[in-house]
């Protein structure tokens, strides 16, 4: 049975339509497919632009595939052995030569410009931030330091430090901007709070590092070190809490008027076990008598 080159170019046309219709099927292609793989549920501004490049990058990476397997598909049918001629050989093919050179060309510089865009927009940093957090990582926990405005120049107005039996909460507001500074008093640590999508290392000495977000939604999430930086690292977490505006004034004032970090809770209406941290909890560190014995 023989096949028209238009009967074939149909049939791989409405295959690769039919592939890409199913695929963008549906308000949101990333949570139809469950993100590609990305993880979903990012609570930053920040994180929504690069859930976006990566859905675009992989839903183009497939249109590109589908047409791909389209062709050899054809080509396997179209040019399949029918005889014992020997096909017309061509040597080249100068047009569709400089096709496939310039075609990807110009799909890796589409998905380059795009990708320097995004990290633009994610690494910048504004002059005035709303608020300015200066995170401290120590062996092995966390200190966070509301200051009153970006740089080393500027001033400690409230602090959280935790200990061995608290857990520290870095309580921010929504719909802020919201630098973090950061630096470590000894080793390489990791600044890392897995619904931002993103994650920073703190380094000793007069290295800082510093990113800005802007949180959307009000929530409590937990955050870790994801450097390992020796025997308890697995112990250093601390909780980022994303309040209201009017409440963060609140806790922020709180702190500022000499209450501890679970009074300041309270005074925002996190009462009872709330005005702890409720994603993680301290770990036993294993440090009495028997254990120094044995």
């Amino acid at each position: 049975m023989k096949y028209s080159a238009t009967v074939l170019r149909r049939i791989g046309g409405f295959i690769t339509v039919a592939g890409l219709a199913s695929l963008l099927a549906g308000c949101d292609v990333g949570e139809t497919f469950d993100g590609f793989g990305w993880p979903q549920g990012g609570i930053s501004q920040q994180s929504e632009k690069m859930y976006d490049l990566w859905i675009a990058s992989v839903v183009a990476a497939l249109a590109v595939g589908f047409f791909v397997w389209g062709l050899i598909f054809w080509c396997v049918v179209r040019y399949r052995k029918r005889g014992t001629d020997l096909p017309v050989q061509t040597r080249f093919n100068l047009p569709i030569e400089v096709l496939y050179t310039v075609l990807p060309f110009l799909v890796v510089s589409v998905l380059f410009y795009y990708t320097a865009v995004i990290q633009t927009n994610v690494n910048q940093v504004s002059a005035n931030p709303n608020v300015t957090v200066e995170v401290v990582a120590f062996k092995w926990n966390w200190q966070f330091n509301y200051r009153s405005g970006p740089g080393e120049a500027a001033k400690t107005e409230a602090s959280v430090t935790g200990t061995s039996s608290l857990i520290p909460l870095l309580v921010v507001p929504t719909g802020r901007t919201i630098l973090f500074e950061e630096h470590s008093k000894d080793v390489i640590h990791s600044f890392w709070v897995p619904e931002l999508l993103f994650k920073r290392d703190v380094f000793p000495g007069s290295t800082r590092n510093e990113f800005q977000v802007t949180i959307e939604e009000e929530g409590r999430y937990v955050g870790r070190c994801a450097e390992l930086c020796g025997t308890y690292h697995s112990m250093m977490n601390f909780e980022l809490v994303s309040v209201s505006p009017e409440k963060f004034e609140q806790y922020l004032a709180a702190l500022k008027s000499g209450k501890t970090q679970p009074e300041a809770m309270e005074a925002i209406g996190f009462t009872g076990d709330k005005a702890y941290a409720v994603t993680t909890e301290p770990f036993e560190t294993k440090r009495d008598s028997k254990a120094a014995n044995s």
